[in-house]
């Protein structure tokens, strides 16, 4: 059984940082680009960064450009969302997910259809 597993998040206040941790388990994602979501209350879930299956390529959110970085360690088929100067607009569940097929080195993806597995999500709420 496949499972991601977010973590990391928490109640925090506007400026601090945080790091999200997605764990996998029941298979391996070393070949397969990884990604963050979130979704705010009342509103729909949308896209935050994403990475290559070797690291190489990164693309993120304007939203959230020079304040979050993705990062993954194959090795412990763990992908981490690094998140600074935090915002009361950050407040959301974010969930981490795989893409569906192993692909090139720097294949990215940002549509939402094409990640086939998705974590439970962890809550990050920032307080102004």
């Amino acid at each position: 059984q496949v499972q991601l597993v977010e973590s990391g998040g928490g109640l925090v206040q506007a400026g601090d940082s945080l790091r999200l941790s997605c764990a996998a388990s029941g298979r391996t994602f070393g070949s397969h680009a990884m990604g963050w979501f979130r979704q705010a209350p009342g509103k729909e879930r949308e896209f935050v960064a994403t990475i290559s299956w070797s690291g190489s390529n990164t693309y993120y959110a304007d939203s959230v450009k020079g304040r979050f970085t993705i990062s993954r360690n194959n090795a412990n088929n763990t992908v981490y969302l690094h998140i600074n100067s935090l915002k009361p607009e950050d407040t959301a569940v974010y969930y981490c997910a795989a893409d569906s097929h192993p692909r090139p080195s720097t294949y990215i993806a940002i549509n939402d259809r094409l990640y086939e597995y998705w974590g439970q999500g962890t809550q990050v709420t920032v307080s102004s």
